[in-house]
C-alpha cells in the first residue's frame, strides 16, 4: 500500500498488479488487536475501508460482493431459516441475507468489533439491519464458534472473509472446512470468499479438494466483477452438502420481493457456467 500525490494504491507483490483511487482525505486510522485500519474519502467510489494496507470495501462497487456472496447460497437452499457469517465485520453481508423472509437468525460472528463501530459511522447504508430483531452480532473468534456449534445448527454458513492470511488462515484449513460441515443441515450450504479465479488458481484447487476430502456432495466457483479488488475478477465458492450446487430456486430468485443491484435469476444462471479454464487450470 502507497501513497503518492493523494493517490491510494494497492499493489499485489503475488500477482504483479495494483489498484489506485485518487483520495480527497483520510477520515479515520486505528491499530486495532488485530489490523490496521483505515478509512478514505475517495474522488469517485465514495468511501473506501483498508484492513493492512488492503482494500476492503468502498460505497461504489460493495453490492457485487455482497449481493453474490449471499443470495446464491441461500436460493440454493430449500428454507434457509437459521445463517451464520463468519467475518463480515461490514455489515453489508449480513443486510443482504436478512432481506429473505425466511431467514429466522444471523448470527454474525467477526473478532474485530472496531471493523463493525467503524462502518456504523462510515458505512451507515450497510448497517441498516444491524438492529433487525433476526440479527445477533458476536464479536469473539468465529473459527472456534463453529468448532463448538451442534450439528446441524445452520442452513447456510457465509464465510466473509479476508484474505487467507494472518487471523484469516485458518478459515481456508480443512479443519475448519470439517466442522463447517458439521454445523450445516443435511440439505446445507457453505460459501466462501475464494480470491481472483484469475490468479489464484491454486487456492481455489486447495478448496475444492478440501471441500469433497470432509464429505461436501457437490462445489462450485462463482465469478463476479469487483473492480476494488486484485485484477478486478473475484470469486465465492459454495459447497453444498447433499445435492447439486447447480440446483437453486430459480422462480423464488426470478420473483423476489425484494431489491438487489446486481445479483438476480440471469446473473446466478450464469455464474454458474464454468469457463473452461477451470477445467483446464483449476480441475473442475
Amino acid at each position: 500500500m502507497s501513497l503518492n500525490e493523494n493517490w491510494f494504491t494497492e499493489a499485489n507483490e503475488e500477482t504483479g498488479t495494483g489498484f489506485s483511487l485518487k483520495i480527497k482525505a483520510k477520515l479515520y486510522e486505528e491499530q486495532t488487536p488485530f489490523q490496521k485500519l483505515e478509512i478514505y474519502d475517495t474522488e469517485t467510489f465514495g468511501k473506501l475501508m483498508i484492513l493492512d494496507g488492503c482494500t476492503m470495501v468502498s460505497t461504489r462497487d460493495n453490492f457485487l460482493y455482497h449481493e453474490m456472496m449471499s443470495h446464491p447460497a441461500l436460493f440454493t437452499v430449500k428454507a434457509p431459516k437459521r445463517v451464520l457469517i463468519i467475518g463480515g465485520g461490514d455489515c453489508g453481508t449480513l443486510k443482504e441475507v436478512l432481506k429473505h423472509p425466511e431467514v429466522e437468525l444471523a448470527q454474525q460472528i467477526d473478532i474485530d468489533e472496531a471493523v463493525t463501530l467503524a462502518s456504523e459511522k462510515y458505512f451507515p447504508e450497510l448497517c441498516e439491519s444491524n438492529n433487525d430483531p433476526r440479527a445477533e452480532l458476536k464479536f469473539i473468534d468465529g473459527i472456534k464458534w463453529v468448532a463448538e456449534s451442534a450439528p446441524g445448527s445452520y442452513d447456510v454458513i457465509i464465510v466473509d472473509s479476508t484474505d487467507p492470511v494472518g487471523p484469516a488462515l485458518g478459515l481456508f484449513s480443512v479443519e475448519f472446512y470439517q466442522n463447517c460441515f458439521n454445523a450445516l443441515s443435511e440439505g446445507g450450504v457453505l460459501v466462501q470468499q475464494s480470491e481472483s479465479p484469475l490468479t489464484h488458481q491454486t487456492l481455489l484447487k486447495e478448496m475444492h479438494t478440501a471441500f469433497k476430502e470432509v464429505g461436501f456432495s457437490d462445489t462450485k466457483t462463482l465469478p463476479f466483477p469487483q473492480p476494488i479488488y486484485p485484477t478486478g475478477w473475484w470469486s465465492c465458492t459454495m459447497a453444498v452438502k447433499a445435492g447439486q450446487a447447480e440446483a437453486f430456486r430459480e422462480t423464488d430468485s426470478t420473483n423476489k420481493d425484494f431489491k438487489t443491484r446486481y445479483y438476480n435469476a440471469g446473473i446466478h444462471k450464469g455464474a454458474l457456467a464454468s469457463p473452461p479454464m477451470f477445467a483446464d487450470e483449476i480441475g473442475i
